[in-house]
């Protein structure tokens, strides 16, 4: 039991439950598991079950992860490298995640590059590049590849 009298068979059909409709990492398991009151020694043999029942991989969090975000929200790598990094996801993992984007990365880019462009109403080129360039950095797109885009347009 801990201190809210949850046991830990409870919790960890909780958890089973939790990481079973979505990916999740670490972090997140173990913020869950502190949310409902499980002590330490609980937490580590929870984890220690989902990780050998398949409920929790980093490796396959990392790549959803990276998948998800780019296609749904259009992220660019520096962006998704910077979020995994927060989540405390090992860089070998990062590094292969970003491989699963690799093949939609820069059809991905330039539709949303032409997007951004026509919807800017701004009469000065000068601040509707810079209003372009800064919402592609948000996105995590390399500088290289904007600064090529905005080259061409001439």
């Amino acid at each position: 039991m801990n201190e809210n009298g949850l046991s830990v068979a409870d919790a960890t059909k909780k958890l089973e439950y939790y990481c079973s409709y979505q990916d999740r990492c670490y972090k997140e398991v173990i913020a869950k598991l502190k949310s409902l009151g499980m002590y330490q020694t609980a937490i580590d043999h929870i984890i220690d079950h989902l990780v050998a029942h398949k409920f929790l991989d980093e490796a396959r969090f990392a790549k959803s992860f990276a998948r998800g975000k780019h296609k749904f929200k259009h992220w660019g790598k520096h962006r998704i490298e910077q979020e995994l990094k927060f989540r405390e996801i090992s860089a070998y993992n990062i590094k292969n995640a970003l491989k699963e984007i690799e093949t939609d990365y820069l059809s991905n880019f330039y539709n949303l590059a032409d997007k951004k462009w026509n919807s800017i109403t701004e009469s000065s080129l000068q601040k509707k590049k810079q209003k372009f360039f800064d919402f592609l950095m948000r996105k995590g797109y390399e500088t290289n590849l904007i600064y090529e885009y905005l080259q061409n347009l001439q």
